[in-house]
């Protein structure tokens, strides 16, 4: 008969492959299969049998999202790659001369094509993964340094914990709050008395950098 430990750690194994599976379903895939009670209770269950067994807690656990003890600070952390910023340009004439500079380089002969899309204007996050586990989620700072600031994007629900595939990994994205989001929490904060934010990517940079992940969770 296998023991209370042993039953636990099955469940919370399938429960974490469930939580993943759904997380995915509804981030990635826009097409949910439950309802987000049905949800809620999946990790509810999971946090209640890692608070129960707390050996079973794993890199992984979606109850990682929640956000756990205060940082004291952030330790600076040197990009192996520059994580470079880009370039502006303000009317017609300066963005000649980045063309200009553009055919310079790649040669007169070649035909470029372009592309536009809308940019989005959050704070830039570069994101690791050994063996397709989350390592380390470091801010863009100067571009050479930023801050590791991992416990804070560990509660950001559409980063995955664990990857498809066990591979080493570094992906580069920005990391922002959506109008829709930003609005109500400026109506949040307005009732409460506080300021509200300037603008949204203000509201996630400060988001990323608090101290206290459960602050940063609810961001």
């Amino acid at each position: 008969m296998a023991s209370k430990k042993q039953t636990a750690r099955r469940r919370a194994e399938a429960l974490r492959r469930q939580i993943a599976h759904h997380r995915k379903r509804y981030y990635v895939d826009d097409d949910p299969e439950i309802s987000d009670g049905e949800y809620d209770a999946l990790e509810r269950e999971l946090r209640e049998l890692e608070q129960a067994f707390p050996e079973l807690l794993t890199p992984d656990s979606p109850s990682l999202r929640v956000g756990g003890e205060p940082a004291k600070a952030f330790t600076p952390f040197r990009h192996g790659t520059p994580l470079l910023s880009l370039d502006n340009a303000y009317g017609e004439d300066e963005l000649g001369e980045w063309e200009q500079r553009l055919r310079r380089r790649i040669g007169d002969e070649a035909r470029p094509s372009y592309v536009v899309e809308p940019k989005v204007d959050g704070l830039s996050i570069s994101v690791h993964y050994r063996d397709g586990l989350l390592q380390r989620g470091v801010t863009r700072g100067d571009g050479e340094v930023g801050e590791d600031v991992t416990s804070n994007v560990r509660t950001i629900r559409s980063v995955p914990l664990r990857l498809t595939e066990e591979v080493d990994l570094e992906a580069r994205g920005e990391a922002f709050i959506p109008l829709t989001a930003f609005r109500e929490q400026n109506r949040e904060r307005e009732a409460a008395g506080e300021a509200a934010f300037a603008n949204p990517r203000n509201a996630a940079a400060g988001g990323l950098r608090m101290l206290d992940p459960q602050l940063a969770a609810r961001r």
